[in-house]
Order: C-alpha cells, then structure tokens, then sequence
C-alpha cells in the first residue's frame, strides 16, 4: 500500500468550462510529485471539524501554499500589504497540524504551510518581507517565481535531504520573524529563514519556497519515505 499524503486545498472562486463557484482546489504540481514520489494523495478541504476524524486515514501531511496566514495569530496588527486573509483555512490547517504533530506523523509545510507551522510554534512573521530586505526577489511580479540559493544547516534534516545548498523557486512577500520552538535550518542569501524544522519529530519540516514547481523530488521523497516507515 502506498503511503496516504493529506494534501491541504484552497476554497476560492474558480472557473472551468460553463461553471463559476466556489471550489476547494490545489494547483496539480502537489498531487504529481506527492504520486511519482510513491504516495497516495488525498485533497482536504479546510473544515473546523475534530481533526481526529480524517487523522486515522493519513500517513503523512502536505501543507500547501497559498493566502497570507491572519495576523491576529501571532498578535499582531494587518499590515497594508497583508491580504487575502482566509480565517477558516487558518483554524482548519491548524487543528489538523496540530494533530498530525501530535501523532508524529511526518509533515511537509511549503511557503504558507511553513508559515503556519511557524506561528503554530510561537513564531511571528514579517507581513511584509521587501521592507526588511529591500529587494523583491523573492517575489519578482505577480505570477513570477524569483530564483535563489538558499544555504542549509549541517547535522539538520533538510540538509541530509538536500545537501549543503539549493537553488529554490520563491514566490512570498512575509517571512519569518520569530521562530518559536522551531528550528531554523535554513538561510537564503540575504539572511532569511527559509527552513524550519520542529524539534523531536521523526519529519516535520517546512520549506518557505516552493519545490512543487520544480524537477527537485528529493523533499517529497523524504515525506513518502517518512510516512512509509511509519
């Protein structure tokens, strides 16, 4: 049996052939790399509901990308920049990474789901990472992937995953303020945290970048791996 990967959705407004409405949907790059790395991916849609009622059916979790994570979170006021605020998605992805990591079952969080994971430590984050680093490369323009080295810590599990470094494909405007009780492992060039990894879990890891976009499989690998030993 191939290992089930929980990949979370978003709910948005979509259109596709005669039809405009609401649907809960992930760009397709998670499902193709979770499947040819030998996983069984299962779409969820964020829900309020017990957790506990899905968590028996996964092996792992994918955290997926998508809308600014809402400031109240970590205590902190909107910033002008901050937008697209999905609260529903906030609490669902919460209770259900907080069950996931409970259970220590191997979890995989990528730009959006590295964020949550940090504030779901005690981390904050900077709503808008420009001001801090005074480039947009990581966000070139809407729609654009900004490419970047990103330098990982020796001894941590991204760097027995990756290596040393890695060339990423970026498209975030926050970053990481504060971890928590998070471990950060990861560094692009101009001083961000670009990986966090949770203390005394056999894989929970997140990424600030995006390797769905990429012909990188190793991440995704780890995650099926992960949960096929469990």
């Amino acid at each position: 049996m191939r290992p089930v990967i929980g990949i979370s959705t978003y709910v948005e407004q979509a259109r596709w052939g005669v039809w405009d409405t609401t649907a809960a949907l992930v760009p397709y790059a998670y499902v193709r790399q979770v499947e040819s790395a030998g996983g069984r991916a299962v779409l969820l849609p964020p829900s309020t509901e017990d957790p506990a009622e899905v968590l028996h059916l996964l092996d792992g979790l994918l955290l997926a990308g998508g809308a600014d994570v809402d400031p109240a979170r970590y205590g902190a006021a909107p910033h002008p920049e901050t937008a697209g605020l999905r609260p529903e998605r906030d609490a669902g992805e919460l209770a259900l990474l907080g069950a996931v990591l409970d259970a220590d079952l191997p979890v995989l969080g990528v730009c959006r789901g590295m964020q949550l994971m940090t504030v779901r430590g005690g981390g904050a984050l900077h709503q808008h990472l420009p001001e801090v680093v005074g480039h947009e490369r990581h966000r070139p323009a809407p729609g654009v992937y900004g490419d970047h080295g990103v330098r990982l810590a020796e001894g941590s599990r991204v760097h027995a995953v990756l290596g040393e470094r890695v060339t990423v494909h970026s498209y975030h405007h926050q970053g990481v303020a504060g971890t928590g009780s998070l471990t950060a492992t990861g560094w692009a060039d101009d001083g961000t945290v670009e990986v966090i990894e949770v203390p005394g879990r056999r894989f929970a890891v997140g990424v600030l970048w995006h390797p769905e976009v990429g012909d990188d499989p190793r991440l995704f690998e780890a995650l099926v791996g992960a949960a096929r030993q469990g």
